[in-house]
């Protein structure tokens, strides 16, 4: 509620200045290229073959190519969801309907209840509840845009096939010229429009026929009618690569799935002719900033460039770009065809791994408290005790930044591909555990989870400083079947680096409060949030909106913290509001840039007055998180630990996190700060519960290994000490007596 507020003052007080944005604005010029869309549904890397699909694959050697991101509203798109995104330049889908082959258009002579459609035309059916119900989704799509766009700049449209009607309809639903097939569209027809369509539904009709059941679980189509399709959808795109005149750019997309099983699909960019801007290669958009990779979003803002018309804010995807490449064809369609398997491996794993994650830390929790209930014997014995549980406890915090760690690693090749990711995540947590536990840092409480920290933010910040490569097809970061982000900080991600960040820049102002220096101990907090709050925030690294909202509060409270200030209600409350006009500000720079990210958009948002709904968006999409119980019931276990065990008083009278404090004068704001970025980016975000479930992952493993340690401190020198003395050290509560023992 408080973005709500300060969205609705700067609006009040006309603090953006105007932007020119809407259809008018992408109608300013006349067409200046010619384009043909030709959509494949289904078509997949694995389906290119030299000899099997030659024009694809003379396509691709002559062209740029990536892989396509087909998500839409739902889990799987269905081809009439591909083709209406296409329209909308946004998320689209279709209404209540199955996954099946485009419905057959209206044609002249037909009745239609929009109207009759033009000669040679023809109407996409169901066009006005098509249109309604596409306005009150969450994305907001306006069908028909691509086509309204060519018009309003006095083209026409061609569409080819069922599903094209859809992909190039303006907001009627109308095109110009329809033809059922690529054979029997004249040379007449591919010179008289600038923007064309073609539907080449052969490999999602072969399910069809097959009686296959698109919506099950599996892909059942055998491999030699799935080639024998693939086969018979390369003829069409011969005809049409044989029809078009020269200059015409040829944008080529697989743009659905054929059952709920998601995948990347193919996409193909090129020039017939000489010239183009599209030559051998990948191809990469601002959208993913991932070489190799786009989205179905892309190809209404691409057709919309090579047709020389300004996109329209409607349209949120960016354009198609080459990036070329010396790699043989053979290598590319590999390496193209690997991003896939990496993106299946990944999502097989990647839900279950929070349930690992979580269950096992629980699991280990448990095992702890019972140990520390039953700690007594020997020396030796409470030694082991004690070691073991620290251990463990240092190797479950570390498990998080070795998840980032393993995408180091192809895992996804290999035969077991799930038992190499557990190896490999289970071996870096090891690495780490081992040089945290390794120098003479070894003895204090907070040192180890520092180390442990340290490596984590320096990882991911580095990571998304140079492309966020580990945060693609990772089990803590996204994928590019979700869709829901390519480059800088997911919100997962987000919470793993504010909380290991704040920890970190935590533990390091131990050594100057140690010596008194309390102004180099806020100076420190300064300097590595100031870093923190860029990285997370810039949209040329994190590009996260909802971070820099709750880092901005919590480094705030952490500095005045380490310098034994007061923190107060009214103090907080106005280093939220430093947050939110430091990322405003960012916002309505990256607006002016050539490429706005989501920052850039919600400023724009901002300004046209549309910025209130996506604040209720997000606001309901966090209370509908609570509703993840994979996040919500390891959250409510984890709380109940840390209060149940860890501030609970032992037997000896004194709870860990009080044995911790008395060993640490930063132990204490260490984790009330963790908690407070944890509950702030819970409450900005829209995955809600899953930032502090994550924010917990890192902070309670390592506070339990801190509270351990300064117990087994303790019971060392209760044992090791004459009774007299060990009675006037009980009196004691400086930290740097304890650590000196």
């Amino acid at each position: 509620m408080f973005l709500a507020t300060l969205v609705t003052a700067c609006t009040a007080f006309g603090l953006a200045p105007p932007v020119l944005s809407g259809p008018s604005a992408a109608h300013a010029e006349a067409v200046a290229g010619r384009v043909v869309v030709v959509g494949v549904p289904g078509l997949m890397w694995s389906d290119i073959d030299r000899e099997k699909t030659p024009a694809l694959w003379g396509m691709t050697a002559g062209g740029s190519a990536a892989g396509l991101s087909v998500r839409t509203t739902r889990v799987n798109t269905c081809p009439t969801d591909g083709w209406l995104t296409l329209s909308a330049g946004q998320r689209s889908r279709l209404p209540h309907g199955n996954c099946a082959l485009p419905a057959a258009p209206i044609l002249p002579g037909q009745p239609s209840p929009t109207g009759p459609p033009p000669v040679g035309g023809a109407i996409a059916p169901g066009w006005p509840a098509i249109k309604s119900d596409n306005a009150d989704t969450n994305y907001h799509a306006q069908i028909g845009l691509l086509g309204d766009a060519v018009k309003a700049a006095g083209g026409c449209t061609l569409a080819v096939g069922p599903g094209a009607v859809f992909g190039v309809g303006d907001g009627g639903g109308r095109v110009d010229r329809y033809v059922g097939t690529p054979d029997r569209v004249t040379a007449a027809d591919w010179a008289r429009c600038p923007l064309a369509a073609v539907d080449v539904d052969d490999l999602f009709r072969a399910y069809i026929d097959a009686g296959v059941d698109i919506e099950g679980e599996q892909e059942p189509l055998s491999e030699r009618k799935r080639a024998a399709a693939a086969a018979a959808a390369d003829r069409r795109v011969e005809q049409v690569m044989t029809g078009v005149p020269d200059g015409t750019t040829v944008l080529l997309a697989g743009l659905s799935d054929v059952s709920v099983d998601p995948h990347l699909r193919v996409a193909i960019a090129q020039t017939k002719g000489t010239g183009g801007q599209y030559g051998p290669g990948y191809m990469t958009s601002s959208a993913t900033r991932q070489d190799g990779l786009v989205t179905l979003t892309d190809m209404t803002a691409t057709a919309l460039k090579l047709l020389g018309l300004r996109q329209p804010k409607e349209a949120v995807g960016s354009v198609w770009r080459s990036q070329p490449s010396s790699a043989p064809i053979q290598e590319r369609v590999e390496a193209l065809e690997d991003e896939d398997v990496a993106a299946q491996a990944i999502r097989s794993v990647q839900t279950s791994f929070y349930w690992v994650l979580f269950a096992t830390q629980l699991v280990l929790y448990g095992i702890a408290a019972l140990a520390l209930r039953r700690l007594g014997g020997d020396r030796s014995s409470r030694a082991r005790i004690l070691g073991g549980t620290r251990v463990i406890a240092l190797l479950g915090g570390a498990a998080t930044g070795a998840s980032f760690l393993a995408g180091l690693l192809p895992w996804w090749r290999a035969e077991n591909a799930t038992a190499i990711l557990i190896c490999t995540v289970l071996g870096f947590a090891g690495l780490l555990t081992g040089v945290a536990l390794a120098g003479p840092w070894r003895r204090s409480a907070f040192a180890p989870g520092l180390v442990i920290t340290l490596v984590t933010a320096g990882v991911l910040a580095l990571d998304v400083m140079t492309g966020s490569s580990l945060q693609l097809n990772t089990l803590m970061g996204y994928t590019a079947l979700v869709a829901g982000r390519f480059y800088g900080f997911g919100n997962q991600a987000f919470s793993l680096f504010a909380v290991a960040s704040i920890l970190t820049a935590a533990w390091l102002t131990e050594y100057p409060l140690r010596a008194g220096r309390k102004t180099l101990a806020l100076g420190i907090v300064a300097v590595i949030g100031a870093f923190a709050v860029a990285v997370d925030g810039l949209p040329a690294w994190g590009s996260d909106f909802g971070g820099v909202l709750a880092m901005v509060p919590a480094f705030a409270v952490l500095g005045l913290m380490v310098t034994g200030r007061r923190v107060s209600p009214l103090k907080l409350a106005l280093f939220c509001l430093a947050g939110a006009v430091l990322v405003l500000f960012i916002s309505y720079l990256n607006s002016r840039s050539a490429n706005p990210t989501h920052l850039g958009r919600f400023w724009q948002d901002l300004v046209d007055g549309d910025a209130w709904g996506v604040v209720v968006r997000k606001f309901n999409a966090m209370l509908n998180s609570l509703g993840y119980w994979p996040f919500t019931l390891p959250l409510a276990a984890a709380i109940g630990f840390l209060f149940l065990v860890l501030a609970r008083p032992t037997r000896w009278r004194v709870s860990l996190l009080q044995r911790a404090y008395e060993h640490s004068v930063t132990m204490r704001p260490a984790l009330l700060c963790a908690l407070t970025v944890g509950v702030i980016g819970m409450l900005v975000n829209d995955s809600g519960v899953v930032i502090l479930s994550v924010a917990f992952s890192l902070s309670t493993p390592l506070m339990l290994a801190a509270g351990v340690r300064s117990l087994e401190i303790d019971l060392w020198n209760e044992d090791s000490e004459p009774p007299a003395r060990s009675e006037s050290r009980a009196a004691s509560t400086g930290p740097r007596s304890a650590e000196r023992r």
